[in-house]
């Protein structure tokens, strides 16, 4: 079985209206959930083996409180500029490009594709995956290539107003 976790970035900045879209960092409270998050999904889970980040500066800095959290069984941290608004293919295709070495994948990103892509595993409705929200998801697979919405289950939904 393969997992891949989608975490949205943290809450963001606007404060500063001169920077691109994909430059914006995170603001006070994405901060705080962050690392609140990332000690929950690490109580929770226990370890996993590689993070992927949209290139976003957001989305980076999202990544790092769980790098740090689980900084003793990462093999492999990337960044990806795909995951940058990705659609639910984009999100399907970095997974399929997983190594197949990895069991257990972050993926850090942006709404609306990993709300999109979620709701695609669940048998109800997730109206939104709020920053610093957490989703996992279970393949039934082998080998990332082989991982599609038919051979996995959502198995959790984690957000910062939980805790």
């Amino acid at each position: 079985m393969k997992k891949a976790i989608l975490v949205r970035h943290a809450k963001s900045s606007w404060s500063d209206m001169s920077l691109r879209d994909h430059d914006r960092p995170l603001n006070g409270r994405g901060k705080r959930d962050g690392p609140r998050m990332a000690a929950h999904l690490h109580q929770t889970i226990g370890s996993i083996d590689a993070i992927v980040s949209s290139t976003a500066v957001r989305a980076r800095a999202t990544s790092q409180f769980f790098k740090e959290v689980y900084e003793d069984s990462i093999e492999e941290y990337l960044l990806e500029e795909d995951l940058y608004h990705a659609s639910e293919a984009t999100i399907l295709d970095v997974i399929q490009r997983s190594d197949d070495q990895h069991d257990t994948v972050l993926l850090f990103g942006h709404n609306p594709g990993f709300t999109y892509f979620a709701n695609l595993y669940h048998q109800g409705q997730i109206d939104n995956v709020p920053t610093c929200g957490i989703v996992g998801l279970n393949y039934q697979v082998d080998h990332w290539s082989a991982a599609t919405m038919d051979n996995a289950k959502l198995s959790f939904f984690y957000y910062p107003k939980m805790l």
